[in-house]
């Protein structure tokens, strides 16, 4: 660890969240003198070129004013260049630079990959296909490099390899990161990538698809036993609109589970949830404050704190947080509860997943770090000594499998 591993937890040196959590405050009760007191003082400090603090301080203050205003959004100051905003060739050209500097997804995706292999490794019968369902924000980035570990493989690439991807649009988007600009042709891309391993490759891109509204007929799921399905979801369910806190998340749990998959990859954000069922507007809002500080000081040390475009559109990307009115996360101790309530068993990562991602934060500024949970296995990234995301596999219990 560095020396500096703690400084993410110094509250002192955080000073824009004791001006916006207090803020959100005193909007949720009414308090009209200080909300104006705390703006002013806000709009004084924030800076969308600054440290960590001023660029929060912006990304916050346009939050909180939005929320106050009752005239359309477009009177506001213009949003912060984002996913969907941005140039495809600028927009592709960001996402490798972001992962080049930081592991904040390229960690999950390296412990998701590991883990396709390791499940794979168990199908005694190498001559099967292999179908993943794409459930990410990857825009195709993590894929690459499963597909050298597939060409490498001892039993060799599977016949046919198929990859469907639920992509979200402009439209239907929801979660931050997962919209990328119009005109984006990674299929193209991984196409040539995988033409270049000598994989035989399919590539579905299935847009404007309701997660709730999946079906095997959508997936074009396999209905014979030659095929190996396995779901890799990544930053996306969370995200699923709900009107009490269980209903859309456990149900599309079950309708993943009725796709009988061989396994089950999830990760996501390690914090708790924000949304309007589970806390009011300032506790949610200190919780995506909270996040976002973790991202715009770890993206302060990844880029060296040099002002670039590539950083400030993951940040705007990842500011949209602030201002989604669904909810930013379950605890993963929820999300553990849920899945294995439907039917799912909690499977360890393998000594080759777990060796690549501490191989991987090597990489990276010494502030990260990986634990291993004890009691659920599960993979944590961490920042300076807050926990940021988390991976988790699962596979069907054989009382599941039966069942159904």
């Amino acid at each position: 660890m560095g020396s500096n591993c703690n400084n993410g937890n110094n509250k002192e040196g955080r000073w824009a969240e004791q001006l916006l959590n207090p803020c959100a405050s005193a909007m949720t009760t009414g308090n009209l003198t200080r909300i104006q007191h705390l703006l002013y003082v806000l709009h004084e400090l924030a800076s969308p070129s600054g440290d960590a603090n001023h660029r929060l301080a912006a990304h916050g203050l346009r939050a909180l004013t939005q929320h106050l205003s009752s005239s359309p959004t477009s009177t506001l100051s213009p949003p912060p260049i984002n996913y969907a905003s941005t140039e495809p060739r600028l927009f592709q050209q960001a996402l490798l630079k972001f992962n080049e500097v930081s592991p904040w997804f390229a960690f999950t995706n390296t412990i998701a990959n590991a883990s396709i292999i390791q499940v794979l490794a168990k199908e005694p019968n190498y001559s099967k296909n292999v179908h993943i369902l794409d459930i990410g924000v990857s825009h195709g980035l993590q894929w690459p490099t499963l597909f050298e570990a597939l060409s490498r493989r001892a039993g060799g690439p599977p016949p046919l390899l198929r990859l469907t991807i639920i992509a979200e649009t402009a439209q239907n988007s929801s979660a931050p990161f997962s919209t990328g600009p119009s005109g984006d042709d990674y299929p193209s891309i991984l196409l040539r990538f995988a033409k270049s391993y000598n994989l035989n490759f399919q590539i579905n891109l299935i847009k404007n698809q309701s997660l709730q509204t999946l079906t095997p007929q959508i997936i074009n799921a396999s209905k014979d036993d030659n095929e190996t399905l396995i779901i890799c979801a990544q930053f996306r369910l969370h995200h699923l609109n709900h009107t009490t806190p269980d209903d859309h998340r456990t149900n599309f749990i079950k309708t993943l589970k009725d796709l009988h998959p061989k396994a089950l990859i999830l990760c996501d954000n390690d914090m708790e949830c924000s949304c309007i069922q589970c806390s009011d507007f300032a506790t949610g809002f200190a919780r995506k404050v909270d996040y976002l500080w973790k991202f715009l000081d770890s993206t302060s040390a990844a880029f060296k704190g040099r002002e670039c475009e590539f950083r400030r559109i993951v940040e705007g990307e990842a500011a949209m947080a602030l201002v989604n009115r669904g909810e930013l996360n379950e605890a993963k101790d929820k999300w553990c509860e849920r899945i294995g309530g439907v039917g799912f068993s909690g499977e360890g990562f393998g000594e080759d997943a777990i060796d690549g991602g501490r191989a991987l934060l090597r990489k990276y500024d010494s502030n990260w770090e990986m634990r291993v949970d004890e009691k659920d296995g599960f993979a944590r990234l961490w920042w300076k000594g807050q926990p940021v995301s988390f991976c988790s596999l699962w596979t069907l219990e054989k009382k599941a499998v039966s069942d159904s």
